[in-house]
């Protein structure tokens, strides 16, 4: 699956695109996520909270659609396009 990254999330993990592979059955948007993290452990603290909720302020994204939090338990196939954003500001 091809992870999309922006702003600092980029910036952390070193990529704007990051490809995972999730070898489950029948895959989920966490199962993609966890493996995100697992190639790119430094994203956990700016993902999750401290008692491990997705950061209310991302938008999460599965094909240009929001999954927001209560999706993370929709599936995910392989050529899915996933993609994280936090709040963006300016003027």
């Amino acid at each position: 699956m091809d992870w999309k990254l922006f702003a600092d999330l980029a910036e952390i993990a070193g990529s704007s695109e990051i490809t995972v592979d999730v070898e489950t059955p029948e895959p989920t948007v966490d199962d993609a996520l966890a493996a995100l993290l697992q190639a790119h452990p430094e994203l956990e603290s700016r993902i999750f909270t401290a008692e491990g909720e997705l950061e209310s302020h991302l938008t999460l994204l599965k094909n240009g659609e929001n999954v927001g939090e209560t999706g993370l338990s929709t599936t995910a196939e392989a050529d899915d396009e996933l993609a994280l954003f936090p709040p963006v500001s300016g003027g």
